[in-house]
């Protein structure tokens, strides 16, 4: 529904979506083009982040395609519309999501008249009984080649244990391998408008049943990563994502979210990835 609202109301568009508002349902997408609260600086700032995580995710999905990659993975998929509108002809897109919520989807994009491309695949996994690698091997996922992954509004409400057996998998693919996640920093590194902005948000989410979990020290993060056999990390700041697609708008000057893209740029050793392999089963 962000998303949504971006295309009809944000201008210049940070992210052009055309699928977004017609996969929503009419009563979802009537309460995108009415919505007094559309036009609130919360939902204002709240846009903006939605619109350039995944501008973001999509640029750095155009730098691996460049570099020779063929497979992208979506986690935790749910709306997602790249899949419908995949600019890249020898791309092959998987989508990673719980089976229900992969059949909801379904309904959308039948009732929305999308199509399903040859290119793409659901992945149905529910994380109770499998694992992420057995559900995309039965998607047709190979392994033995790289791909990038695209995790993002998910990392929050995870444990620690969960995130990070997604991400040592990530980084024992091949070369050239890689992911792009958003994460929020602990409440004792916000500052008091960042804080505030936070709490707000935090009891949405909460209201929800779907309360923030997980936090990451930036410095420690990088570390975290570096460890697991990511080479190059790319992690943008509220104030650095700012600069880089709003200039100087201040839609996001009380946003504690940051956007991290990891890749795996080196080869590493046979016995490190064999353990990083090991460890995600």
């Amino acid at each position: 529904m962000r998303r949504a609202a971006h295309q009809l109301y944000d201008r210049p568009a940070i992210f052009e979506d055309p699928l977004a508002l017609k996969i929503l349902s009419d009563e979802s997408a009537a309460r995108v083009r009415s919505s007094a609260e559309e036009q609130t600086p919360f939902a204002r700032g709240f846009r903006a982040y939605i619109a350039t995580r995944a501008r973001f995710a999509e640029e750095e999905l155009a730098r691996s395609v460049e570099q020779g990659v063929r497979q992208f993975v979506v986690l935790g998929a749910g709306l997602d519309t790249f899949a419908y509108r995949n600019p890249f002809p020898e791309l092959r897109v998987f989508e990673v999501d719980h089976p229900d919520t992969q059949a909801w989807k379904r309904q959308r994009l039948h009732h929305a008249g999308i199509a399903i491309p040859e290119s793409m695949r659901f992945a149905p996994v529910d994380f109770e009984r499998d694992t992420l690698a057995h559900g995309l091997e039965a998607a047709g996922f190979q392994c033995e080649k790289p791909a990038f992954f695209s995790w993002l509004g998910v990392v929050p409400y995870l444990t620690r244990n969960a995130a990070f057996a997604t991400l040592r998998f990530i980084a024992g693919l091949p070369r050239c391998s890689g992911v792009v996640f958003d994460y929020t920093i602990p409440r004792e590194l916000m500052n008091e408008m960042e804080r505030r902005a936070f709490e707000v948000l935090a009891e949405r989410v909460a209201r929800a049943g779907e309360p923030f979990r997980l936090f990451f020290d930036p410095v420690r993060l990088a570390a975290d990563l570096r460890e697991l056999g990511f080479n190059k990390v790319e992690d943008q700041s509220a104030a650095e994502i700012r600069a880089r697609w709003l200039g100087e708008d201040g839609l996001l000057k009380a946003r504690s979210g940051r956007l991290l893209c990891a890749r795996v740029q080196a080869q590493r050793d046979a016995a490190t990835k064999s353990q990083a392999t090991d460890a995600s089963a």
